[in-house]
C-alpha cells in the first residue's frame, strides 16, 4: 500500500471539513479514464478511505486515474444530506484536477457501493449539481436497497442511522433501488459467501433494473464481503476485466 506521490498526485480538499478531501493516484502516461473509489463501512465514521488505497494503487498501475475520496460519515458530521452532498462535491471536484472526465466510473464497496450507484442519479431534477456526470458504476457488495437493508438489520440499523429514520418511499432520492432505471450501465460484483451484505442485495437490484430496461449485470464471485476489495483476489481480477471493457 502506498499513498499517492507522483507528479500531479496527492491529497486535495474539496471543502473545509476535515473529511472533505480525496487522494489522486495517476498512472504513467495518459489515463484510460477516472475511477472514483468510494470506501464502505456502513457510512460510519470509524471507517475511512484507507480501505480504498490498495485499490487506487492497483487502478493506477492498470492505467487509470484513481480518485480515492473521503466524506463525512455518521458520527463525524455525516448523514442525510451531508454524506450525499460530500460524495457529489468530491466527484464534481474532478473538473478542477486537470483530468479528462469523459469516462468517470464510480467504484464503491458496501456502503460505498450504495453511494457509487446513488451518485449516477444525483443530477435528476436538479437535486445535486453534477458538473462531472458518472458514466459507469461498479458496485462491490453494495447496499443497493435501503428499505431491505433496514428490514434485514444490515449493519445494525445502519440505513436508519444514515437517514435519521427508517427508510421508506419518501427516501427515493437516496435509495438506488428506488432510482432504477439508471441511464448508466451498472455491474454488481458480489461474493457468494457474503454474510455482511448478502448477495440478494445485488441480485434484487439487478432484476429490478433490467426489468425497467436498464443495463445491469450481477457478477457473482467466490469469497466473502471483503474479497471484492482484495487486490490479490479473483474477484478483483473480475473487476479489472470489467474496467478493461470500459476503457
Amino acid at each position: 500500500m502506498r499513498e499517492p506521490d507522483g507528479p500531479g498526485e496527492g491529497r486535495t480538499a474539496y471543502g473545509t471539513d476535515p473529511s472533505q478531501y480525496g487522494e489522486l493516484y495517476l498512472p504513467e502516461g495518459t489515463p484510460r479514464g477516472v475511477v472514483v473509489v468510494i470506501h464502505g463501512g456502513f457510512w460510519k465514521a470509524e471507517y475511512d478511505l484507507s480501505l480504498g488505497r490498495p485499490l487506487a494503487t492497483s487502478l493506477a498501475a492498470q492505467g487509470w486515474a484513481a480518485w480515492n475520496i473521503e466524506y463525512r460519515r455518521v458520527g463525524n458530521g455525516g448523514g442525510t444530506p451531508e454524506t450525499f452532498d460530500d460524495v457529489s462535491a468530491a466527484i464534481d471536484a474532478l473538473a478542477d484536477l486537470d483530468l479528462d472526465t469523459s469516462t468517470v466510473v464510480t467504484l464503491g464497496h458496501s456502503a460505498g457501493g450504495h453511494l457509487a450507484a446513488w451518485s449516477a442519479s444525483r443530477g435528476r431534477d436538479g437535486a445535486w449539481p453534477d458538473r462531472v456526470p458518472v458514466t459507469h458504476v461498479i458496485s462491490q457488495a453494495g447496499v443497493l436497497d435501503l428499505v431491505a437493508s433496514e428490514r434485514d438489520g444490515l449493519g445494525g440499523g445502519a440505513a436508519a442511522a444514515l437517514l435519521g429514520h427508517a427508510p421508506g418511499p419518501d427516501d427515493a432520492a437516496y435509495d438506488p433501488m428506488q432510482q432504477v432505471p439508471l441511464e448508466q450501465p451498472v455491474w454488481c460484483v458480489h461474493g457468494t459467501a457474503d454474510t455482511i451484505v448478502p448477495i440478494g442485495q445485488s441480485g434484487t437490484y439487478v432484476s429490478a433494473a433490467t426489468a425497467a430496461g436498464a443495463q445491469a449485470d450481477l457478477v457473482a464471485v467466490d469469497g466473502d464481503h471483503f474479497a471484492v476489495i482484495d487486490p490479490l483476489s479473483q474477484a478483483w481480477t473480475e473487476i479489472l476485466g470489467i474496467l478493461d471493457g470500459i476503457g
